[in-house]
């Protein structure tokens, strides 16, 4: 209730109306991946330096379609980020400024729900650009991977099981490769697999185990 007061609030108060597309349902059957690489966690000072976006239609992952920017920032990449997600100052300064890329990403991303891993951060990373741009947030609603994964592998669990929520440890579960982590476009791939496999999961009503299967490695010369 709180979040559609808000969006009523804000489509009523919209700076550009050629932004209303985001309060109108998008196309039917499909979601949106969303990930973002940023300059460090607190969305206050930290900046959004790359980011990827991927239409769901049905069950088939468009990646042919996907939408990813290097973004210029004015808050530079850390030594710390830079060991995460490999982007460079001067990988930076070759971007683009943020209002070239947001209308672009605002297009792409339309009025689909919004999936992700830790959704919320990279809404939020982009909330206040979004703000400043159009006087509104994003009104997309948003489809949270590890909240599916929970229920499908803890749900009913007894008190004092140990959560094991890590990104790697869903890839594990659902038996998806990894891409290598902190890219945005690898991220934003392999976190649709895991909303395409974890929805049918869900919808045939299956469980997943909470012991996982460690694959052992074949001898040399095997």
């Amino acid at each position: 209730m709180r979040r559609w007061l808000r969006n009523l609030f804000y489509r009523a108060t919209l700076a550009d109306h050629a932004y209303r597309f985001l309060f109108e349902p998008g196309p039917a059957d499909e979601v949106l991946v969303l990930d973002c690489e940023t300059t460090g966690l607190n969305p206050r000072i930290d900046e959004v330096i790359a980011v990827a976006a991927i239409v769901i239609h049905g069950n088939r992952i468009m990646t042919s379609e996907a939408y990813k920017a290097i973004i210029k920032a004015d808050r530079l990449p850390t030594s710390a980020s830079i060991k995460v997600h490999q982007l460079r100052a001067r990988d930076v300064a070759e971007g683009r400024p943020v209002h070239e890329v947001l209308p672009e990403l605002l297009r792409f991303i339309g009025g689909r729900p919004i999936v992700g891993y830790y959704v919320d951060f990279d809404v939020r990373m982009l909330d206040k650009h979004v703000l400043r741009y159009i006087e509104a947030k994003l009104p997309n609603r948003r489809i949270e991977v590890s909240e599916i994964y929970y229920a499908l592998k803890y749900g009913g669990a007894p008190p004092g099981t140990v959560l094991d929520l890590r990104f790697q440890s869903i890839l594990a579960d659902l038996g998806i490769p990894s891409l290598g982590q902190h890219d945005a476009f690898n991220d934003a791939l392999m976190t649709a697999m895991m909303y395409v496999q974890l929805r049918d999961m869900r919808e045939r009503g299956a469980r997943i185990g909470r012991e996982r299967v460690v694959q052992q490695e074949a001898p040399i010369g095997a």
